[in-house]
């Protein structure tokens, strides 16, 4: 699986843990283990995120 693929499936999971949590606060349910799986799903995207602009930002420093 290419680190596209990988981003892409946990965008798709973001998702579906979004639509949980809020069909759970409209019922007003508890969501506290959606909620931290969607804070780890999105300090992943966010770190991937950092890693691409540091690239495209020092490309040749980065090289060696």
């Amino acid at each position: 699986m290419s680190q596209k693929q990988y981003f892409k499936t946990v965008e798709k999971e973001l998702q579906r843990i979004n639509r949980i949590i809020d069909l759970k606060i409209i019922r007003g349910e508890e969501y506290f283990r959606e909620a931290r799986d969607h804070k780890l799903l999105l300090k992943k995207v966010r770190f991937y995120n950092r890693q691409n602009f540091f690239r495209r930002l020092f490309p040749s420093f980065l090289s060696f």
